[in-house]
């Protein structure tokens, strides 16, 4: 984009609204009112000639005093296709002047206000049957939808219009026929209302439904189960965990051993894929293809945290040392590349990057792809860090290549690879297993573990070197809860690493109390913001946004917490859950019908309050709510919390597939109507009692409520409670394992401890 000193004047705006970027000199050519804002992704479009506001009164209050309609455009810092369509479109002068003249433009993160782009993305799916991002829609004065699409290019091409020809076929309807539109959107609104946030059947949840409603989902997902590469269904394929950790729950109620597996071969299959980081750890958003190879190159935070939970729960049910080492690497990679000073994480970092940094346009997936060169290159050029080794460079380089499939021609084939970025590249994936490598060319496996770690810490060296993606310092409340979780329940698969696990994980419980919990207001904020100074370097600093909790922050983050009492039994993670989750019932409960909101009541420039109903890339906080429902119940002892879970039940019961659009409320319901499993601990704090409460945390045990009492210091009162019903047989520290209520021998040593719950979850092999 050219450049110069000249501010966007193509529409009127405030003077107060403009500035230039810091250190700029101005040098910029135009530039908007987002100058002003935190988002990252906001930011990215600060200098578009196209006069953007942020979402607010002032953007809507023009629209109603000009009589246009606004164009809204949402998207997130991270996204590929928001960047082509801004370079194509939005930094277009010509384009812009016409978006200019006939539209108040818009410009939303969904990561910021995931309540806009829910409401709008419902109206894009009813429309188009699908969605994504970009997200692209038309709305009146009065913030009803007209129409919307996602991507548009900037001539015609691929079957679509130019994104021109729709600006001008839209400004033309709103001209001719204004009023025909406005009572088309105004219906629009009506129909998303009735169809999300009333129940539409009067089908009524009928308590023992649980079993019938798992069988309904087993035969669904065994249906869609991909056999030979794992996942379900075809392309693009996505971790999709909400459905790996509910096959793991229906595993432990049913015992059918091809339940678990249909989990554990998809984490295997991720693991060993592209989609996976193998240089240093982490995984990409998804898979463009059936294999798991070619990834969509983005690293968000929320996938993190929730594979990070099913890896260590697959390893809890397996002992596989793979999986273990998959959530090591997410640890590794989070702690290194998204973590802020302080503790909390940022929001992900981007597919694009400078192949060099000479360059001027980015390109998706140039950070992590390889030449077979490059890294023939490379092993040759470090032969001193494989002394230990009994096997020249040439070899090692055979062995790795072949172990990661590298070809000389790359290895990623056309149809994955349609703008031809990775021509002659190659993205790691592991084809072929340890032993067929091993034998093939007669190496140990430990010597094999040797050449991959040294190859792939050499690589990651040389990586460095390049430009880094982008990466979205927003603090997120709702994902550092799903990391929250991941960190507590890869802890509690025990080891040397489990110190550095709590250690994180406490860190980041203070820094969410600190920064995104309003002591005084008593309300969680959805996010804040590291300042980067560039893309490398990020400074201490927060900077907090006004912008209040949605039900998803509020859900994550007391899920997180029960995972970390379970975890530590720090008695202020369950206090925290309990006040939270008061502020949930008050914020969101829909009192009349049933079910939480997303948004709570009067939220400005909110035309609808929507209810979340599936388990998509994230879990939906109806689901979660009901599983934290469920567990506080029974550590508050208090009826009220199971009553309103009910409620849930009741009204998702008419939601079709249940269990598998909404796999997380069923793994609820499951525990609702079977009963939750208490292992109590009785003994003083001694090495023995220690050793009892760690054999507990390391088995996969759904809504299992773990507490240790000490008879001479009950911490909190649930302990209290528990201690008036459990006590030390023979003065030796005691376990006692209840199901839902029903207690079986109690046991008193820890070997037996062990057997017992390896007999009872641990997988079997038939």
């Amino acid at each position: 984009m050219s450049t110069g000193s000249t501010p966007n004047t193509s529409t009127p705006v405030s003077t107060r609204n403009l500035c230039t970027a810091a250190g700029s000199g101005g040098s910029h050519k135009f530039t908007n009112r987002l100058a002003q804002e935190k988002s990252p992704y906001l930011l990215q479009h600060a200098h578009n000639p196209v006069d953007w506001y942020p979402w607010g009164d002032e953007a809507i209050e023009k629209a109603k005093a000009e009589n246009k309609m606004i164009f809204l455009s949402v998207g997130y810092s991270t996204c590929h296709w928001c960047h082509v369509m801004e370079h194509e479109s939005f930094e277009n002068e010509e384009v812009a002047a016409i978006m200019n003249e006939n539209f108040i433009n818009i410009k939303v993160d969904r990561e910021e206000r995931p309540d806009i782009d829910r409401i709008y993305m419902q109206f894009v799916l009813m429309m188009n049957g699908s969605g994504g991002w970009p997200m692209s829609v038309w709305l009146t004065p009065d913030l009803a939808p007209i129409t919307a699409g996602t991507y548009f290019p900037p001539n015609d091409r691929w079957g679509m219009p130019s994104f021109k020809t729709v600006l001008k076929a839209i400004a033309s309807k709103w001209a001719d026929n204004e009023e025909q539109l406005k009572a088309a959107g105004n219906e629009i609104i009506a129909a998303i209302q009735k169809s999300l946030c009333e129940k539409t059947t009067e089908i009524v949840f009928e308590p023992g439904s649980a079993d019938a409603k798992l069988q309904e989902a087993m035969r669904i997902f065994k249906q869609r189960h991909d056999t030979e590469f794992g996942g379900f269904g075809s392309h693009p394929k996505f971790p999709e965990v909400s459905r790996l950790n509910f096959l793991f729950h229906a595993y432990i109620v049913t015992k059918d051993i091809d339940t678990l597996d249909m989990a554990i071969k998809t984490l295997h299959n991720i693991g060993r894929g592209g989609i996976h980081d193998h240089v240093f750890g982490g995984f990409a958003r998804y898979s463009v293809d059936r294999k798991w190879h070619v990834p969509h190159f983005e690293k968000m935070l929320y996938d993190q945290g929730q594979l990070m939970s099913a890896y260590g729960n697959a390893y809890k049910l397996t002992r596989e040392e793979p999986l273990l080492e998959y959530a090591d690497g997410i640890y590794r990679y989070l702690t290194t590349d998204l973590q802020h000073p302080g503790g909390g994480f940022y929001a992900g970092e981007d597919a694009d990057s400078l192949p060099k940094a000479e360059d001027s346009k980015k390109i998706e997936g140039a950070f992590y792809a390889w030449t077979y060169d490059e890294v023939k290159r490379a092993i040759n050029d470090n032969k001193d860090k494989y002394k230990d080794l009994p096997m020249d460079a040439e070899k090692i380089f055979d062995i790795y290549s072949k172990y990661y499939d590298l070809k000389p021609t790359g290895n990623v084939e056309p149809a994955s690879d349609p703008h031809g970025h990775l021509n002659g590249k190659n993205i790691l994936i592991i084809r072929q297993t340890d032993e067929e490598i091993c034998q093939k060319f007669s190496i140990e496996r430990p010597q094999l573990k040797q050449i991959t770690r040294i190859t792939n810490e050499v690589l990651n060296e040389i990586r460095k070197l390049r430009p880094r993606p982008h990466l979205d310092t927003k603090i997120i409340c709702s994902w550092n809860g799903l990391v929250l979780s991941g960190l507590s329940k890869l802890g509690n698969c025990g080891g040397d690493k489990r110190p550095m696990y709590i250690a994180t994980a406490k860190k980041l419980v203070t820094f969410m109390y600190e920064h995104l919990w309003d002591k005084e207001k008593k309300l969680l904020r959805r996010s804040c913001y590291g300042v980067a100074t560039n893309d490398a370097t990020l400074q201490e600093n927060l900077e907090g946004e006004r912008i209040d909790g949605f039900l998803d922050d509020y859900a994550f983050l007391i899920r997180g917490l029960l995972d970390y009492y379970k975890a530590t039994l720090d008695g202020f993670a369950l206090d925290w859950a309990r006040e939270l989750q008061e502020v949930q019932d008050t914020l969101f409960w829909d009192a009349d019908n049933g079910a939480y909101f997303y948004s709570k009541a009067n939220s400005p420039n909110v035309v609808i309050r929507l209810k979340d109903d599936h388990d998509g890339a994230e879990p939906c906080g109806n689901s979660v709510s009901a599983r934290n429902l469920i567990l506080l119940s029974h550590y508050m002892d208090d009826e009220s919390y199971s009553k309103r879970a009910a409620s849930l039940f009741e009204f998702f019961a008419d939601q079709q597939p249940f269990g598998y659009a909404l796999p997380e409320m069923l793994s609820g319901l499951l525990l609702y109507e079977n009963g939750l499993d208490l292992v109590a601990v009785v003994g003083p704090d001694s090495e023995t009692t220690k050793r009892f409460v760690e054999i507990c945390r390391k088995y996969y045990i759904p809504g299992m409520i773990i507490v240790h009492v000490d008879p001479q210091n009950s911490r909190h009162e649930y302990n209290q409670r528990v201690q008036e019903k459990f006590k030390m047989i023979n003065g030796k520290p005691t376990v006692y394992i209840c199901h839902d209520k029903v207690c079986r021998m109690p046991v008193t040593d820890p070997e037996k401890l062990e057997q017992n719950l390896n007999e009872n979850f641990l997988r079997r092999i038939i």
